[in-house]
């Protein structure tokens, strides 16, 4: 059997569907299901499509002014989404990371000025010695297909042997400052340990230092770099788009996962108090809750493997606007129950309603973005035998998939990975498609439904008329 590799098209969300195991996830995800399918949500009728293919573990995306997209593979890679197809190149010049189960090139994220400097941030798990690895985020400028000049900005002080809880989540605020989550290794009593960085979330200069006003600059009992203290495996940051509030979410053990809105020099508690057991079901604290430490603004027992949250600020979708979008990996410890949750909130900002969607394609969503164009984006990311995919959602009519459907969009990628060229055939033929080229000639021709006729050249890539 073909090795497939998907990426899938539906306009207001992007999501990440990965299926990398960890401590909250019995094993890996379901193959996907042919695409386009349409699902029934409380408010929207959505249809996902196929839009790209040809990635491996994709972690983080971000979209570029010219409307390219960034994407991040774990082990190491940095794909260019151009034109409607993934460059079959990686991008040169990226860090070298050190790969473990959920380390690796981990975020992506342009800098503010992207149009005047060029300048692209990552974080990435770095190596160290021995069997050593940080969280680490380096700066380049990027050139053409390659990365220059890149440097570490901060490397954290929070080594460890342990292969998780890395976090690597950034964004920059209005204020200029960027901000970063560092994990805390599955070692808890780093998330209090106020002379290391694991466990927090930093803010940073754009050159990687503490500006003068984070708020335990001149303690000698903190780290200059340190906004906040007392989390677990943080996997996702956004700022509200109407308050300006800093939002993050975070995993918890058994049971416990959080959505925090941050506050400069507070704790938020890991693992002092928790709503979560340890993943053997001991107790980790005997209470939820202290008065000198922050309650969760959100938190989910059962754990969803929280990963990812965006805010949708679009007019395309009013139902769904200032809603918030979160990435759930895995319910309950569960295989095959990863999807995208979606929180309304009542007029005092309290949340509401929280609705599971995407749960029918049963993958886990690594990350969850709104487009460029105000649109969301969903990438997903699998191990084993199904690959990534974007996603694009879209609440249009049975035309607009036809047309969808015949290559009038621009792209249709089916992405099967094959020996030769006749296999290929042999493939498309078999999924009900007319190959109108002769026998092993490249590229190869065929009709998709709705009358366009594609063209597949060589490294999987597909071009529609």
């Amino acid at each position: 059997m073909p090795k497939f590799q998907h990426a899938v098209a539906a306009a207001a969300l992007a999501v990440v569907v990965a299926s990398t195991a960890s401590a909250q996830d019995p094993g890996p995800s379901p193959a996907l299901p042919a695409f386009p399918q349409i699902y029934e949500t409380a408010d929207l009728k959505i249809r996902v499509v196929e839009l790209a293919d040809g990635l491996s573990n994709p972690w983080s995306m971000a979209w570029l002014p010219n409307g390219d997209i960034l994407i991040t593979e774990r082990a190491g890679r940095l794909r260019l989404f151009h034109s409607g197809k993934v460059d079959p190149e990686p991008i040169a010049g990226v860090p070298k990371v050190k790969i473990t189960v959920l380390g690796g090139l981990l975020e992506v994220l342009p800098h503010p000025k992207f149009a005047q400097n060029g300048l692209v941030y990552f974080s990435y798990s770095k190596a160290g010695e021995g069997n050593l690895s940080t969280t680490a985020v380096a700066r380049g400028k990027l050139v053409g297909h390659e990365i220059q000049g890149l440097k570490d900005v901060l490397v954290a002080k929070n080594w460890s042997n342990s292969p998780t809880n890395f976090g690597g989540r950034m964004v920059f605020g209005k204020d200029g400052m960027l901000y970063l989550t560092v994990g805390e290794r599955q070692e808890q009593e780093r998330a209090q340990n106020t002379l290391e960085h694991g466990g927090k979330v930093l803010r940073l200069t754009e050159d990687g230092k503490p500006p003068p006003d984070n708020p335990f600059v001149g303690n000698k009992d903190y780290l200059a770099e340190i906004y906040s203290v007392g989390h677990r495996s943080p996997q996702g940051l956004v700022f509200h788009p109407v308050t300006g509030e800093l939002w993050e979410n975070e995993h918890g053990p058994l049971g416990g996962d959080e959505i925090n809105i941050i506050k400069p020099g507070r704790n938020y508690g890991w693992p002092l108090v928790t709503f979560g057991r340890d993943y053997d079901g001991t107790t980790i604290s005997d209470t939820t809750s202290r008065p000198d430490l922050e309650p969760p603004f959100i938190y989910f027992v059962p754990s969803l493997a929280t990963s990812g949250i965006t805010f949708y600020t679009g007019d395309r979708f009013p139902q769904w606007k200032g809603n918030a979008f979160i990435g759930a990996m895995v319910e309950g410890r569960t295989s095959g129950t990863g999807h995208v949750r979606r929180i309304t909130f009542n007029e005092q900002g309290q949340p509401i309603q929280r609705e599971p969607i995407l749960a029918e394609l049963h993958q886990r969503i690594r990350d969850v973005r709104q487009g460029q164009n105000r649109d969301h984006y969903s990438r997903h990311m699998t191990d084993g035998n199904i690959d990534i995919s974007l996603l694009k959602y879209d609440a249009g009519s049975q035309t607009k998939e036809a047309l969808a459907l015949g290559g009038k969009t621009g792209i249709h990628h089916f992405g099967f990975e094959v020996d030769n060229v006749d296999d290929f055939a042999k493939e498309l033929t078999s999924r009900g498609l007319e190959v109108i080229s002769n026998p092993g000639v490249i590229p190869l021709k065929f009709k998709v439904p709705g009358g366009g006729v594609a063209e597949v050249a060589p490294r999987k890539h597909f071009k529609i008329d």
